[in-house]
């Protein structure tokens, strides 16, 4: 099978990394030749038939590697199968509803729905106060922010097989189509 995939995520501490890392098993496992970068090494896409791109939330923002990402593949990104995942919101519950209805990082949601992706799943994240710097600290303490890891893994594994049970079914065409 020739028909690459590219999983590729912007991660400040390594969190969204992993579960980066744990998207891309499950699409290899599935059979799919994935290949798994932070988006500051991807330098072109021509190779990929789709893309999974994914980027730490910090208040209600991507990273400035996964804004500047967006912007300089939007074109591209249009024209192919895209899945989108944020990580970051701490504690219990839905963590849309944590984020108070926050889908889209903040001042990039036309440019997201030009792109147009399959879908966008919102994880929640890790807070480790050991791997923060001074100033992260104070602003976690402040805002009372809840401290652990409070990742989903059977979830991400879930959306994972989701999106590679949608990318399967398309391997069997001549390629993939940007929209459905």
């Amino acid at each position: 099978m020739d028909k690459r995939i590219l999983v590729t995520y912007a991660s400040k501490h390594g969190a969204t990394a992993e579960i980066a890392r744990t998207i891309s098993d499950v699409l290899a496992v599935d059979g799919l030749r994935v290949d798994l970068l932070p988006m500051d090494m991807v330098s072109d896409l021509s190779g990929y038939e789709a893309i999974v791109m994914g980027s730490a939330i910090y208040m209600g923002r991507w990273l400035k590697d996964a804004v500047h990402f967006l912007k300089k593949y939007e074109l591209t990104l249009a024209s192919r199968p895209v899945w989108l995942f944020s990580s970051g919101p701490s504690g219990e519950g839905d963590p849309v509803e944590l984020l108070d209805g926050w889908r889209y990082p903040i001042l990039q949601e036309d440019l997201i729905r030009r792109i147009n992706p399959r879908d966008m799943a919102v994880f929640h994240g890790k807070l480790d106060p050991e791997e923060l710097g001074l100033f992260e600290r104070m602003v976690i303490k402040g805002v009372k922010a809840p401290v652990g890891d409070f990742r989903d893994w059977e979830l991400v594994t879930e959306w994972a097989q989701g999106v590679a049970a949608e990318m399967q079914s398309e391997l069997h065409t001549e390629s993939f189509s940007a929209s459905t």
